[in-house]
């Protein structure tokens, strides 16, 4: 059941809701840095985006050790910080942010909506071209467009967190 905590005079989330939304997106996004850049293997990140069962496989390996990273996260501060936050909040959470990880890092989805939104151009920018010798960058659109949907559900996962009270 997703329940709100309202505040006496607030109107809507409480101030302690609002306290636990904010140390929780902050330790999503430190873990996210973590679990996306430190914990994924370098054959996970080469295989994530490929089709079939090894891109499935790699990209799953990956989401399972980035959702461990974040709940690893996540828990150090419910438990620190004595967060009012219930086990079913925390893993629906935990489940968002998987989810739409794996969505993400499939590549071809996030290529897919990048087209559909007609921001192909911005996702292609700074990758290199093809039969050249260009040289594979961070700097790129697709890298960024895929960090700013993480960061995204991130938010997301950590306000549904928030919201639902035990």
């Amino acid at each position: 059941m997703f329940v709100i905590a309202r505040g006496p005079d607030l109107g809507g989330f409480s101030v302690l809701s609002g306290v636990t939304f904010t140390i929780l997106f902050l330790a999503y996004l430190v873990a996210h840095q973590i679990g996306d850049h430190w914990v994924q293997t370098d054959r996970q990140t080469a295989d994530k985006g490929e089709p079939g069962w090894q891109g499935r496989l790699a990209c799953a390996q990956h989401v399972t050790t980035y959702t461990l990273t974040t709940s690893a996260f996540g828990v150090a501060v419910w438990w620190a910080f004595s967060l009012p936050i219930s086990v079913q909040g925390f893993a629906l959470g935990q489940g968002i942010s998987a989810l739409t990880h794996y969505w993400i890092d499939r590549r071809f989805t996030l290529a897919h909506l990048a087209h559909r939104l007609g921001k192909l151009d911005f996702y292609n920018m700074g990758a290199p071209r093809p039969g050249r010798d260009d040289n594979p960058t961070l700097g790129t659109g697709s890298y960024a467009l895929d960090q700013s949907a993480h960061w995204f559900w991130l938010f997301v996962a950590a306000f549904v967190t928030a919201a639902e009270v035990p």
